[in-house]
């Protein structure tokens, strides 16, 4: 398999560094309202890369984060006089309603910032020690003229770099380009103690942080969207990398921006969508559907003529799958020398799916190669033939659907996958009444009830069924 490395700025072939494993890391979304389509594409992206390498034989760990400590999670409390714990917990529980419905698998890891400070706190204090960190009244910055290869990732020269740079107190800084590690807690924020006083982590050091502790040193890929690239993905490597020595990510990945009808996606341009106000007129498979149906590394653009497009193309392929359950339903008979030689014939198609996927995971030509099967199926299959081939048509096509996420033939809706996000969610709810924050509660019962799942609290605990 072939991949772009944004490291190394070429396609490569992708080797694992142990056998048969890969250790993935994909930043996850800050948690201070819905997830929009921007949000969803590295979900679904690189949540089909994994189904990919696991319909490989390769065993995945991926680990996803919520940053559940921010600006914009402190401002959305203090307007609503809560303590920021509501808001980013509830948001995480809105998150996972729509990982749900677009079919995201559940993650190896899924940490979030705050129950991490203890990693947070000791990684800054090992790079302080080494001296690639210094402490400024409260605050500690990550001295960027430590690392000689800082800005080789991002490749830009050192006038962007430091017109690019988070204005963090300038006065504090020893160079433009230094980041910030550390902060002190200003009134009204959230603050953990730390050897610099009261205050909260950075962005940057919480990513490095928390894949060191899940995943290692050095893991197989590191994925996100392009607009991480610099400053986000440039300082992960110069912390991780000044600390350690070794490569953080052997590939990185990157996947391109969505435009809403040819424009960037803005509140202040009126052409802000989320996923939730997509879902509310198109199923969420059908969001997955359009978001695979362009590869992951070129901008693509979100309209609803491009969608509607998107909601008739799926329904061909499962109008197929349908189509053949119910041939399967009346079929008989063994396999004939005719058939034998049309399963011969559509093999090509599972190769030419695994071959677009193994060039740098073209997943809209692997869409391709499954529209070539439901020609193939339409055309063949019929009231004369054998359950057999009918069987191997409608599991060859489902399988191939299954590797980009998508469910063609209906399943049984009490998944082990639903089951583990539904007890997750319960979990939360639970903490939420010990807590007293009943409005969380209500919500997240509220969003167990649009997943269709019915609760019942009982002296031995909470019950769930899902509604018939």
């Amino acid at each position: 398999m072939r991949l772009y490395n944004s490291l190394t700025k070429s396609k490569e072939e992708f080797t694992p560094i142990e056998p048969g494993r890969v250790k993935m890391y994909s930043c996850g979304p800050t948690v201070y309202g819905l997830i929009h389509i921007g949000n969803a594409r590295p979900m679904v992206v690189f949540d089909s890369l994994r189904r990919y390498f696991e319909y490989k034989g390769m065993d995945v760990v991926y680990a996803q984060n919520y940053t559940d400590v921010d600006d914009k999670i402190i401002k959305a409390a203090n307007a609503e006089g809560v303590d920021s714990s509501v808001i980013s917990e509830r948001y995480i529980a809105e998150s996972m309603t729509d990982e749900v419905g677009l079919n995201i698998k559940p993650h190896s890891y899924k940490p979030k910032v705050t129950q991490e400070m203890g990693e947070i706190i000791g990684m800054i204090a090992e790079l302080e020690a080494a001296g690639m960190a210094y402490e400024k009244n409260g605050s500690v910055y990550y001295d960027t003229s430590k690392f000689e290869k800082y800005g080789d990732f991002s490749g830009k020269p050192l006038e962007e770099l430091e017109a690019g740079a988070r204005v963090e107190v300038d006065e504090e800084k020893r160079n433009t380009t230094d980041f910030v590690l550390w902060k002190p807690a200003k009134t009204g924020e959230p603050r953990w103690e730390s050897p610099w006083g009261a205050g909260r982590p950075g962005w940057h050091i919480e990513c490095s942080a928390m894949i060191r502790k899940y995943l290692g040193e050095t893991i197989d890929i590191h994925a996100g969207g392009e607009d991480l690239v610099f400053p986000h993905h440039e300082n992960e490597i110069a912390q991780s990398e000044g600390l350690s020595g070794k490569p953080m990510a052997n590939y990185w990945l990157h996947n391109s921006f969505i435009n809403v009808d040819n424009q960037k996606m803005a509140k202040s341009k009126g052409n802000f969508f989320t996923i939730r106000d997509i879902s509310k007129r198109y199923p969420y498979d059908v969001i997955r559907f359009f978001i695979i149906n362009g590869h992951y590394s070129m901008p693509i653009n979100f309209s609803e003529e491009l969608i509607q497009a998107a909601a008739n193309s799926l329904r061909r392929i499962k109008n197929c799958a349908a189509n053949l359950v119910f041939l399967l339903s009346k079929a008989g008979g063994a396999l004939s020398g005719g058939e034998r030689a049309l399963i011969d014939e559509a093999a090509r198609f599972r190769s030419e799916f695994e071959q677009a996927l193994e060039n740098d995971f073209n997943t809209a030509d692997a869409v391709t190669a499954i529209f070539e099967m439901v020609r193939f199926a339409n055309v063949h299959a019929n009231g004369d033939s054998s359950a057999e081939f009918v069987k191997w048509l409608l599991d060859e096509l489902s399988q191939l659907a299954d590797v980009l996420g998508l469910v063609v033939v209906e399943a049984e809706a009490h998944s082990d996958d639903l089951a583990q996000t539904v007890e997750a969610m319960i979990a939360q709810r639970q903490e939420a009444r010990k807590n007293k924050d009943f409005k969380t509660a209500d919500e997240l019962r509220e969003k167990l009830a649009e997943m269709g799942v019915a609760l019942e609290d009982t002296r031995e605990g909470v019950r769930w069924s899902m509604k018939q």
